[in-house]
């Protein structure tokens, strides 16, 4: 492997994932805002470029999706004890290999899940207060994100789990002994979805990825989207150019 496909590694599927893997290259601080904010991105790296080059970025505003008949989403998503990093952008969950989704032929493994305030994705135009992404690999290394929007309204247990046990310490991932939970606690009932293909929403906003944004919102509390705000009061990317590319939905 050439040492710049290797960094591409480290940047794009490592960082990105929290596998346990080789020591990567030191990154380029970026952020939400000022000097190192979203319009900078592509230009902090040259592994970055895509954040800037790239066609099918993400996230998007979900408009004109074409209804067709899509293959069901597949869950299976098993019980894990908690691992939680705050690492400095937002609150994110390892997961164990174990639990996958199913789409069609195609089956991926869940990595890890996390929280943007607001919602990055919009649908005809309209934000929700959060948004869980929850990442799935394939055996190739191919990437899927499932999208669940968070509204305010009742109180959800798992982020009751997780805000209990926020890590004191950034940039380090935490065993939290006795602790479990599982994925599936933020899945609406109803699996009907949005598809596109789009890319990371941070850098180094690698492309390629396959993205299922489900149509139904989840529920959390006033206190739980505070407690999130109070710790990242901005930290979803700006919308990106739809440039012309398919978007399906389910009938």
């Amino acid at each position: 492997m050439k040492p710049a496909s290797k960094r591409f590694l480290c940047l794009g599927v490592l960082s990105f994932l929290l596998i346990p893997g080789p020591a990567c290259p030191q990154q380029p601080s970026w952020s939400y805002k000022g000097e190192n904010g979203p319009t900078s991105w592509g230009k902090l790296d040259s592994a970055y470029s895509s954040c800037s080059l790239g066609h099918t970025q993400s996230p998007i505003d979900i408009t004109g999706a074409k209804p067709s008949d899509l293959p069901a989403l597949a869950f299976d998503y098993k019980t894990a004890a908690l691992n939680i990093i705050d690492n400095g952008h937002t609150i994110q969950v390892n997961y164990p290999s174990g639990s996958t989704l199913t789409v069609g032929e195609k089956v991926y493994t869940l990595k890890q899940f996390h929280f943007h305030h607001p919602s990055e994705e919009h649908v005809n135009g309209r934000a929700h207060d959060m948004v869980v992404h929850l990442v799935h690999a394939d055996a190739a290394g191919h990437l899927a994100v499932v999208a669940v929007f968070l509204n305010k309204g009742t109180a959800n247990p798992l982020l009751d789990s997780l805000w209990a046990n926020l890590p004191a310490q950034k940039e380090k991932a935490v065993d939290v002994s006795g602790v479990t939970v599982n994925a599936k606690d933020l899945l609406p009932g109803d699996h009907g979805y949005y598809t596109f293909s789009g890319s990371l929403t941070t850098p180094p906003c690698s492309e390629g990825v396959t993205w299922y944004v489900m149509k139904t919102p989840m529920d959390l509390s006033d206190a739980q989207l505070a407690v999130f705000v109070r710790l990242y009061p901005l930290n979803a990317r700006p919308i990106q150019p739809t440039n012309g590319r398919e978007i399906l939905e389910t009938k």
